[in-house]
């Protein structure tokens, strides 16, 4: 089973971060490192691919300046190839865009099953896994806490509030997997010298045949329009037990309406 896992390249989180003043958006430049969030997808994918006998795993991503830092990570952890969009085109793209961009590059890889996170840790749009699906015209089931396939299709308990749903659909399929759905492999030393020589085919936009007026800046459809810090935590309420502190305790929770 062939299976596509996108996978974001993102800025360190322990660096410090800068936004673009003219687009308030994240400047990525230099080294980019695997989001942590696809690193479950990345296993996922390989998991699947072994547990059917047969097949490998090609990563897709979309990242500036040729980077491929975070892709040599998520080869070292198994995944056979890589397909790369970096164009300076894309510059300032939104989640649409993304989506579009990474649907054609997933039409070359002709997945079984194309994986990714519920949302990268840079963005939390939770948006492009779902438009890639409905670009591609194939099923999507999110939030996937456990996933298994057989006889052609994909089987998927479905993190909800109060538990999961048991969720069944034909492949090929597009699911977003949580933190947690499998505990990710560390690279071996072996597995760090392999992803060297492992292929990364990049591409831009035109490689893609997307009319550049549907990405970057100029094909954004939302816009960041002012960007502030976070409000300071307030200091909580000091309740000190004179006897009568249970019903100082209920009256907030009531205040709240939680009782």
């Amino acid at each position: 089973m062939n299976v596509a896992v996108c996978v974001k390249q993102i800025p360190d989180p322990a660096a410090p971060q800068a936004l673009d003043p003219g687009t308030n958006t994240l400047v990525r430049e230099g080294k980019l490192i695997l989001d942590d969030s696809d690193a479950y997808g990345v296993e996922m994918g390989l998991q699947l691919a072994e547990q059917a006998g047969g097949g490998e795993v090609t990563l897709v991503s979309m990242a500036p300046g040729g980077e491929t830092s975070g892709l040599r990570t998520a080869l070292a952890m198994g995944a056979a190839k890589a397909i790369l969009v970096s164009d300076d085109a894309l510059k300032g793209s939104d989640a649409l865009a993304t989506a579009k961009v990474l649907a054609k590059a997933l039409e070359r890889a002709q997945p079984d099953l194309i994986i990714a996170a519920t949302e990268s840790t840079d963005g939390y749009t939770g948006t492009t896994p779902v438009q890639v699906a409905q670009i591609l015209g194939m099923p999507s089931v999110t939030f996937a806490k456990k996933v298994s396939v057989a006889e052609g299709k994909v089987k998927v308990e479905r993190q909800t509030e109060t538990g999961y749903d048991e969720v069944e659909c034909p492949l090929p399929a597009v699911v977003t997997v949580t933190a947690g759905v499998v505990e990710p492999r560390y690279p071996s030393f072996k597995g760090i010298m392999a992803a060297k020589s492992k292929p990364v085919d990049q591409l831009t936009v035109a490689d893609l045949g997307i009319d550049v007026g549907q990405v970057g800046q100029s094909g954004a459809r939302q816009e960041v329009t002012d960007v502030a810090d976070a409000e300071a935590r307030a200091s909580g309420e000091i309740v000190v037990d004179d006897g009568d502190a249970y019903e100082k305790v209920i009256a907030f929770l009531e205040q709240l309406k939680l009782v």
